[in-house]
């Protein structure tokens, strides 16, 4: 049922942007972003106040393939995986019951692009950082990554005890994403890392040794070593200069982005939310520090 017009605008005002304070280009210091403060009350967003894509459903998105531990069997409708299980919990504290949550495909990429969204948030280890938040919403954050280098078992980068050991390392990552600016910003390496439009070709790139390592988020690094190259190691893990927290990612001044921010902190201050991540990743967070 669509909003009063009250209460949308009322939303809309107190749905809070994203908060960054960043450092310049030459200082790597400490930085801290942030998603959306929950400013709205949980009693204002049953899903019958709520102006969603569709009436009375909540479409959620994430990229295809979607990989574990965030996703299961690459089907996000089954609530197993840290993020699937995120979604269909902020979905109830929203009001909507699991039939009434709808998944659709959207891009990593595309996700942060300006312009209208065909979703109200989108669920996929999308980073909180000050220019993605100049064209989208992200909610209070649901998760503190780090980010964690991954190399063949019998490659010399294997025996890397620090972040200077890897400066004449060949990096592959995916465009667009933090590990991105993680690789450039706190190892700086000797040569410019190679890019890959999806995660699927980093894997690859590691495989065919095409790269000496590949830079992820900790979790997906337990999940390719374990499951996509079995032949490789996490050589250690490391915190970025800011883009370690994730938030779910709704359209920019969407009236929604107070609401999921509310449904987070209901979440976190009831224990759930360190249940679920309890369940699918906490133990996928453990790996030697580089620093």
């Amino acid at each position: 049922m669509p909003k009063p017009p009250t209460l949308l605008t009322a939303l809309a005002v107190l749905a809070v942007a994203a908060v960054a304070v960043g450092c310049g280009d030459d200082d790597n210091g400490d930085e801290t972003t942030t998603g959306a403060e929950a400013s709205v009350s949980l009693d204002d967003c049953t899903g019958d106040q709520l102006e969603t894509n569709a009436p009375g459903e909540l479409t959620v998105a994430t990229d295809k393939p979607a990989y574990p531990p965030y996703f299961v069997d690459d089907d996000p409708t089954n609530g197993k995986g840290f993020e699937s299980a995120v979604a269909y919990a902020i979905a109830g504290e929203l009001g909507f019951s699991e039939s009434d949550v709808k998944w659709t495909v959207e891009p990593f990429n595309a996700s942060y692009a300006p312009g209208p969204k065909d979703f109200d948030f989108d669920v996929n280890q999308i980073s909180i950082t000050p220019k993605r938040a100049e064209a989208v919403d992200f909610s209070t954050p649901y998760y503190m990554a780090k980010q964690a280098v991954v190399a063949l078992k019998d490659s010399d980068v294997a025996d890397a005890t620090s972040l200077d050991d890897l400066t004449d390392a060949q990096f592959g990552v995916q465009i667009g994403t933090t590990s991105l600016d993680a690789v450039n910003e706190s190892i700086q390496p000797s040569s410019e890392p190679q890019v890959f439009d999806t995660s699927n070709d980093v894997v690859t790139a590691l495989k065919n040794e095409q790269v000496d390592a590949v830079v992820v988020d900790v979790p997906t690094a337990f999940y390719l070593t374990s499951a996509q190259v079995p032949q490789a190691t996490i050589v250690g893990q490391f915190s970025a200069p800011g883009g370690d927290e994730w938030g779910a990612l709704l359209e920019k001044d969407s009236p929604l982005t107070g609401c999921v921010s509310a449904a987070i902190e209901s979440l976190r201050e009831s224990g759930e939310l360190a249940e679920i991540e309890q369940t699918w990743i906490s133990e996928k967070a453990k790996a030697p520090v580089l620093e």
